[in-house]
């Protein structure tokens, strides 16, 4: 979807690759037609409702893992080029013969029961939202066009949407998808960087889209991709490209900016100013001159040792004389400027070429309804119990499984309004904060195992087992059935619940945020724990080397590298004189003790006889 050709491709090369807490605490637009649509496709036939299951999953993973504060946004309706477009797309992509006007009636019966079925996904997922409390705007035509005003206007820090057709409606910073369960960073498109690579703008991009094509216009013009289109628009300046493009359109060819001064110059003329035709080169060599002068004598190009003619010239060799690079270079001109007339006459023979109304489109600031203060953005706590009677409506879900799901969310708003506002409430009405259990790194990234302790009077209830405790603590222990697919993209909340405790897992910049004392204490205790660990591994390595030979068995057969250095060290032992000894009588049958006999002080030849007879 978006500008024809491989326009991501195009602008890949200049993607930031961003880590994990790069989206952290901002607000971010979200096309959620472009959700609904990859929901579909990922998870068709594998689930009941698929854009249900993972728009809520999704949309608690941001906001808990990420720490996004999202905006999605709906389409309103289209423009009829773009509806002419979808019937045309849809035709094209099933082989059928738009000839007759009966198919055209079964294509607009088909397209309108597909819109039906898409509306009723869609306010599936915005009643879902809602009792998230995410808010949701409607666009006056496209939802991408609607995030990239919210995003050129400084509503939105971000959008996420895979049409490229939302750098065409201003969007400065898109990002394409995110994957929570992939150790690699996310790439982000920021328009300041497309600039600085390519030279191009938001007009140029536009103009782009009209000669390769787009969603409102196909075709675009015939015979001409991607990689001439951008060549083409980069001989022009922002404020010139539309106008430009109309004077082409019209016949009026402009001038070529690379060194042609007019139309006519493509072919150059024989006047005092051309160049000279180009010298004779030797054939054998390639240098300037005949073969017959260079036969005897080398040339002043070819240095030979004997001086006796010049030297063959390898394979591909191109000359750099004066002659032949004033040749090469007209010749490049010549081929640049036909390649431009050409190209220029690709677009005079479009019709209806460039589409005001296209044009018109994209340069629109108008994209939804807004109050004098701007888009209403505001996020509510979800309505838990709603939540949960919804999807055990449409999902069939336990309440126990979305409660737990839900746990996430609700910790990550709890420690926000304790950031803000330091006061003694609860997590869920029921837990407060314990401690900080451990640092975990799970996906590449780190987060903190934070302990809840449920909030009892009396302390004798804390033995009370779970089924009988709440029922609230109850719900959360269950586990559903249901399997959580990759395509999921869901989060595992890890929630562990004993008694009267609850452990999960937390953002280490939103606990700080919240609880700064209680992680100045938990790394002071980390690095005395580290401290007391180097010390103990210090003196037990000092301790097992002191005590490796007393430890060793006794009566045990030494194998060939052990024996060998034992009798080494029992000879360093022995005085010399024994060695002499041992030496003069070599029948008193003492050979075990000849054989452990050795000295460095005596030759290989001494030892050898001493040690095997």
């Amino acid at each position: 979807m978006g500008v024809g050709g491989k326009f991501w491709e195009l602008l890949k090369p200049y993607a930031r690759l961003e880590g994990y807490d790069f989206l952290r605490d901002k607000k971010v637009a979200i096309d959620l037609s472009f959700w609904i649509v990859q929901h579909e496709t990922a998870l068709k036939n594998q689930a009941t409702n698929p854009h249900l299951r993972l728009t809520f999953f999704r949309t608690i993973n941001l906001f808990s893992k990420f720490g996004v504060f999202p905006v999605f946004v709906l389409d309103g309706t289209p423009s009829p080029l773009k509806s002419q477009a979808r019937m045309a797309r849809f035709f094209r992509f099933s082989g059928i013969d738009t000839s007759t006007s009966n198919v055209a009636k079964e294509g607009v019966r088909i397209s309108k029961e597909r819109n039906s079925a898409f509306s009723k996904c869609v306010n599936d997922c915005v009643e879902l939202l809602g009792l998230l409390g995410m808010p949701v705007l409607k666009a006056n035509g496209e939802a991408e066009a609607l995030c990239a005003q919210l995003n050129r206007d400084g509503h939105v820090d971000a959008c996420i949407t895979a049409d490229s057709d939302a750098f065409l409606f201003g969007a400065t910073c898109v990002i394409k998808c995110l994957r929570p369960h992939s150790k690699e960073p996310f790439e982000c498109y920021n328009m300041s960087d497309i600039e600085a690579g390519l030279g191009l703008k938001r007009k140029h991009l536009i103009a782009i889209s009209l000669l390769v094509g787009n969603d409102h216009d196909l075709n675009g013009v015939h015979g001409i991709g991607l990689d001439k289109a951008l060549r083409f628009v980069q001989q022009f300046s922002e404020d010139e490209i539309f106008n430009k493009l109309y004077e082409i359109s019209k016949g009026d060819v402009p001038l070529f900016q690379d060194e042609i001064r007019c139309a006519d110059d493509v072919i150059p003329c024989l006047d005092e100013s051309s160049p000279k035709p180009k010298q004779s080169h030797c054939s054998f060599c390639g240098h300037p001159g005949s073969k017959k002068a260079h036969f005897k004598f080398s040339c002043e190009y070819c240095v030979t040792d004997n001086n006796e003619g010049c030297l063959k010239k390898l394979q591909g060799y191109k000359c750099n004389c004066s002659s032949c690079d004033k040749v090469r270079k007209e010749k490049d001109k010549k081929k640049k400027g036909n390649w431009w007339i050409k190209v220029c006459n690709m677009i005079t023979r479009e019709p209806n070429f460039p589409n005001d109304e296209i044009i018109e489109m994209y340069m629109c600031n108008n994209r939804g309804v807004f109050t004098e203060d701007g888009p209403l953005l505001r996020w509510r706590d979800p309505k838990t119990e709603l939540v949960v009677d919804f999807l055990a409506y449409h999902q069939s879900w336990q309440p126990s499984y979305v409660r737990q799901w839900m746990l996430p969310m609700l910790s990550t708003i709890y420690l926000r309004e304790m950031a803000r506002n330091p006061n003694k409430t609860l997590l869920v009405g029921q837990y407060e904060f314990h401690s900080i259990q451990r640092v975990k790194i799970r996906y590449g990234h780190q987060s903190y195992v934070v302990k809840w302790k449920k909030a009892i009077s009396d302390e004798l209830s804390c033995a009370v087992p779970v089924e009988k405790s709440n029922m609230l603590e109850e719900e959360f222990i269950e586990v559903d059935d249901v399997p959580i697919d990759q395509l999921d993209e869901s989060i595992d909340p890890q929630i562990h619940v004993d008694g009267c405790w609850i452990l999960t897992d937390e953002t280490p910049e939103l606990v700080h945020s919240a609880f700064p004392e209680e992680v100045v204490k938990f790394r002071q205790e980390k690095e005395l724990k580290e401290m007391k660990r180097r010390k103990t591994s210090k003196l037990r390595s000092e301790g097992s080397s002191e005590m490796s030979e007393l430890s060793k068995p006794q009566g045990v057969q030494l194998s060939i590298t052990e024996f060998y250095c034992s009798t080494k060290k029992y000879s360093q032992a022995k005085p010399v004189e024994d060695l002499t000894k041992y030496s003069s009588n070599p029948g008193d049958g003492s050979s075990k003790q000849e054989r452990k006999v050795s000295s460095p002080n005596l030759s290989k030849a001494v030892r050898r006889r001493l040690l095997f007879g």
